[in-house]
C-alpha cells in the first residue's frame, strides 16, 4: 500500500504538469497528500521541516545560477549578438545544411550559458526561414532544435554551465569538467545518431514530395538582414564564460582551501563554508558575471535601451524556473522519507552495477517529474550516499558518477509533460501529434548515450 501511495503521488504530479498546471502549487499538494495517506499526524511537520527546508536549500545553492544565466541570455539577445551568431553560422554552412546549422547554433548558445528556453525563441525564426527556403517540413524543426539545445550541451559536454551539469557537484564534490572523455564520447554519439535520424526523415519527406507544409501557426516574419554586430565580437562573451569557468574551477579551491572559516565582530559564531561543495557553483557564477559585463561593455547602447524591461522578464523567468525545480526538490525530499519510497529505492538498488543503477534511477525520476534537474535532485538527495559507497568499493572515481548522473538526467526527462517540450511546441506553433515523435527520438538517443559512456568506462577505464 505504501508503494502505491508513492506511485500515485508521482503520477498525480506528472498528470497535473502535463495538463499545464504549476508544479509550484501542486508539488506540495502531491507530497503532503502522500504523507496524509501514510501518517496524517505528520503533514504539518513534514511540510515545515522537510519540504520547505529542501526547497530553501535548493534556492540557496542554485538560484544565483538561474538568475545570472537568465540575465546573460537576455543581454545576449538585446545586444543582437545571438542574431549575429545565428546568421553567421548559417552563412558559413549554407542553406543546404539547414538542419546542421540550427543544431550547431543551438549548441553554441546553450554551451555558452544561454538558457535553452531563450535559445528556442532566438533560433526558431531562423529555423523557420531556412526550412521554408529549403523545402524541409516545418514539423522537423522541434526535433532539430531539441538535438542542439536539449541534449549534449545540456549535460554531456564537460564544462557546460547548464544547471544539470552543476547539481552533481554538490553531491560528489566534483566540478563541471568532470569525466571529460566520457562526456565527449557521449556527445559524438548523440550528434552522429541525431543528425542521421533527422537527415533520414528529411530525405524520406523529400522523396514523398512533402515540402514545408501548411501548418502556419506562429509563423515568424521573414528574416530581415539588418546590420548585425561582428560575429567574432558576438561569440566572445560565450568563449569567456567557458574559459573563466574552467579557470575559476581550479583557482577557487587554491584560494580558499577545502573549507573557509570567518567571523566578523557582529557574529556570535564563526561561519564555516565547505568550499569543495560550492567551488563549481562559484566558478560558474563568476564566469557568467564576466560574460554579462563583456556584453554590456561592447554593446552598451542597445542593451541599456531595453535593459529595464528585459531584465525584469529575465528575473521573472529565473524565479519561476528555480522555484519550479526547488518545489520538485522539496517534493522529492518528502517522498524519499516515506516507507513507499524505501521500497522503490530498494528495488533500484537491486540493479547490481552502481553506474547502471545511478543512470536508471536518475533518468526514471527525471522522466516521472518531467524535469532533468528536478529528477536528478530527487534521486541524488535520496541515494547519493549509496552511490558513493558503492563507487568507492568498486574504485570508481566520483567524476564518473557525476557525468553519468548529469547525462542520465537529460534522457527521459523530455516526456510529453516536460516544460521545455511544451514551450518548444508552443513557440513553433506545432503539436505533440505532429512533432513530438522526433523530440522523443532525441530523448532515446540521449538516453542510450549514457550507457555507451558506461560501457566505454568499463572497457577502457578512461574518463
Amino acid at each position: 500500500m505504501t508503494l502505491i501511495i508513492v506511485l500515485a503521488a508521482l503520477a498525480f504530479l506528472m498528470f497535473v504538469a502535463y495538463k499545464g498546471y504549476s508544479v509550484i502549487l501542486f508539488a506540495p499538494v502531491a507530497a503532503l497528500g502522500a504523507v496524509l495517506l501514510t501518517s496524517p499526524a505528520l503533514v504539518a511537520p513534514m511540510f515545515t521541516s522537510v519540504f520547505m527546508v529542501k526547497l530553501v536549500d535548493f534556492v540557496r545553492n542554485y538560484f544565483p545560477v538561474f538568475l545570472l544565466g537568465a540575465i546573460f541570455g537576455k543581454v545576449i539577445e538585446l545586444s543582437g549578438f545571438s542574431k549575429s551568431i545565428v546568421s553567421s553560422v548559417i552563412k558559413v554552412l549554407g542553406p543546404k545544411q539547414a538542419m546542421l546549422s540550427i543544431v550547431l547554433v543551438s549548441a553554441i548558445l546553450t554551451y555558452g550559458g544561454v538558457s535553452l528556453f531563450v535559445v528556442v525563441f532566438a533560433v526558431y525564426p531562423f529555423a523557420a526561414e531556412m526550412f521554408r527556403q529549403g523545402g524541409i517540413p516545418k514539423r522537423l524543426i522541434p526535433g532539430t532544435i531539441a538535438l542542439g539545445a536539449f541534449t549534449f550541451t545540456m549535460d554531456s559536454l564537460p564544462g557546460t554551465p547548464q544547471i544539470q551539469n552543476i547539481i552533481p557537484t554538490t553531491f560528489f564534490k566534483t566540478n563541471t569538467w568532470a569525466a571529460p572523455k566520457l562526456g565527449i564520447i557521449g556527445t559524438v554519439w548523440i550528434i552522429a545518431l541525431g543528425m542521421a535520424y533527422l537527415d533520414y526523415h528529411r530525405r524520406k519527406a523529400a522523396a514523398k514530395g512533402e515540402g514545408y507544409g501548411d501548418i502556419l501557426v506562429n509563423e515568424p516574419a521573414p528574416f530581415e538582414h539588418e546590420k548585425l554586430p561582428n560575429p567574432y565580437l558576438a561569440i566572445l562573451p560565450l568563449i569567456l564564460v567557458g574559459v573563466f569557468n574552467k579557470l575559476f574551477t581550479g583557482w577557487i579551491p587554491r584560494i580558499y582551501g577545502a573549507t573557509n572559516t570567518f567571523q566578523l565582530e557582529g557574529m556570535k559564531a564563526p561561519v564555516v563554508t565547505d568550499v569543495t561543495k560550492v567551488a563549481a557553483i562559484w566558478a560558474v557564477e563568476v564566469a557568467l558575471i564576466i560574460g554579462i559585463l563583456t556584453v554590456i561593455i561592447f554593446a552598451f547602447k542597445p542593451v541599456m535601451k531595453s535593459f529595464a524591461d528585459g531584465s525584469k522578464a529575465a528575473i521573472g523567468g529565473a524565479l519561476l524556473a528555480s522555484l519550479n525545480t526547488a518545489t520538485e526538490y522539496g517534493f522529492g525530499g518528502v517522498i524519499a522519507s516515506l516507507p513507499g519510497f524505501v521500497a522503490v529505492a530498494h528495488g533500484l538498488r537491486a540493479i547490481p552495477n552502481v553506474l547502471v543503477n545511478e543512470a536508471v534511477s536518475v533518468t526514471t525520476l527525471a522522466g516521472v517529474t518531467g524535469s532533468a534537474s528536478g529528477g536528478m535532485s530527487i534521486a541524488l538527495a535520496a541515494m547519493s550516499d549509496t552511490f558513493i559507497k558503492s563507487a568507492q568499493a568498486a574504485h570508481i572515481p566520483m567524476e564518473v558518477l557525476h557525468r553519468v548522473a548529469a547525462m542520465a538526467s537529460g534522457g527521459m526527462d523530455t516526456l510529453p509533460h516536460n516544460g521545455a517540450v511544451i514551450t518548444l511546441l508552443a513557440v513553433t506553433g506545432l503539436t505533440h501529434k505532429s512533432s513530438y515523435k522526433d523530440i522523443f527520438a532525441m530523448t532515446c538517443i540521449k538516453t542510450s548515450a549514457v550507457f555507451v559512456a558506461i560501457a566505454v568506462y568499463y572497457i577502457f577505464h578512461i574518463y
